[in-house]
């Protein structure tokens, strides 16, 4: 039976890739014409409620990147992609009416904002949904439980023992180019969106670039070309560098690549050059990533609320020149300064430092923890939803920690992973 000559969106949401995309290859197995769209709300630009941009300039320049990657590579597949700037539910409305669009294929989401997203769509437009971002997938998990543990522990040893991992869709073949709707819409520039052009700082322990091929770049360099990889359990708690971790999260959190590709490069690794405690290491933080995902989407509206998923109404304080001193780098710790620094002068900071800089600002300032993952949201160029709101919640001892009254010690924690205080004087010298 001929296919139904229909014009089909991709809305690309945090999925900016061609390779392992199932809205893609759905769409273009279910179609004849076929749009990409992505929008750029000027709401995720803006202040939010505590004062912070919700997107600040280091992730919104590696989105950009990664945009026009994406267009390059939708382009090689006879697909054009529109770029708008505007109100999400004005620039929708827009485009389905323009190109009479039927069908919208999308990346499934169950967070607020994305949900409030989804309501913009009229009601006349197929919304196909998939799950597209984990590493197990959850008609699968949802055989193991009906209700994720709140340990991590158990939820890991189940999915290994249980689930395997799908294999990655290879990159579509490219559409008959009689049947490619032309399209050219301009990407925006950084000043368009509200920012001024910027340099990477010098001190960055890595230059992000965003999109699919320099993602896949990173990957094979950090996998086949240095082997650092089979090290990464020993200096993943590093500090200064390139390499003391994979550095794969800011693609994977816009989906630049997918964590399914990922996972088959490390088994392609482990066949071909080495299997160690260190390659099964990463393979174990992937799934954490998967677990909180599956806590946000269990506990859904708790995952952001003031006592978290097992908080016991904590007094939170939003005392403002605390908040300005921990922002700012002026505590009284320079372990937490050092790392509040670089986080504000190149959107990135390392996981201990991360798991250092949010307990020390819930345990012992005693800051409200959503001003915190608010501040994160805005910096972080490898924000996501999930990681980074479950992480908040675990250091704050309101989420999924077995100990959630461990209390990190800045200055035993300088001692140990900054003996010499590289990495203090580094950032704190200016």
């Amino acid at each position: 039976m001929q296919k139904q000559k229909i014009n089909s969106l991709v809305w690309f949401r945090n999925n900016l890739r061609v390779e392992d995309n199932r809205s893609l290859t759905n769409a273009i197995s279910n179609s004849d014409n076929i749009i990409g769209f992505i929008n750029l709300d000027p709401r995720n630009f803006a202040p939010t409620k505590y004062g912070f941009k919700k997107t600040e300039k280091y992730r919104a320049k590696f989105l950009l990147e990664s945009i026009t990657e994406l267009k390059s590579q939708l382009d090689k597949l006879n697909i054009s992609l529109i770029v708008t700037h505007d109100y999400l539910d004005k620039s929708i409305s827009r485009i389905i009416k323009q190109y009479e669009i039927k069908k919208v294929f999308l990346q499934s989401e169950w967070t607020r904002d994305e949900l409030l997203e989804e309501s913009y769509f009229p009601k006349n437009v197929d919304l196909i949904k998939d799950f597209d971002q984990f590493l197990y997938s959850p008609n699968d998990v949802k055989t193991l439980y009906e209700n994720i543990p709140r340990g991590f522990s158990n939820f890991r040893k189940k999915c290994e023992k249980y689930l395997s991992v799908d294999d990655i869709l290879p990159i579509p073949e490219p559409l008959d180019f009689d049947n490619k709707i032309p399209i050219d819409y301009p990407i925006p520039s950084l000043s368009d969106i509200g920012f001024n052009l910027f340099d990477v700082h010098e001190k960055s322990v890595f230059k992000f670039k965003g999109g699919e091929i320099n993602g896949k770049k990173r990957i094979n360099d950090y996998f086949f070309n240095t082997s650092n990889v089979s090290t990464y359990k020993l200096t993943r708690n590093g500090l200064i560098g390139e390499d003391y971790s994979s550095k794969f999260s800011p693609w994977l959190a816009n989906g630049s690549v997918s964590v399914k590709y990922i996972y088959n490069q490390l088994k392609k690794y482990e066949s071909e050059v080495d299997q160690n405690d260190s390659t099964y290491w990463l393979y174990f933080e992937l799934i954490w990533r998967d677990f909180f995902k599956y806590v946000s989407m269990q506990h859904k509206e708790k995952f952001f609320s003031r006592d978290g998923i097992y908080g016991d109404e904590k007094q939170w304080s939003t005392d403002q020149k605390t908040l300005s001193n921990w922002i700012n780098g002026k505590t009284s710790e320079p372990f937490v300064n050092a790392n509040m620094i670089e986080l504000f002068e190149t959107g990135f900071m390392s996981n201990r430092g991360r798991q250092n800089v949010s307990n020390y600002l819930t345990k012992e300032l005693k800051i409200d923890w959503r001003i915190g993952a608010e501040y994160f949201e805005s910096m972080l160029i490898d924000y996501d939803v999930h990681s980074n709101y479950g992480n908040w919640l675990y250091n704050a001892g309101i989420g999924n920690d077995s100990m959630p009254f461990r209390k990190f010690n800045p200055k035993l924690q300088s001692e140990r992973y900054d003996p010499d205080k590289l990495y203090e004087k580094t950032w704190l010298n200016d």
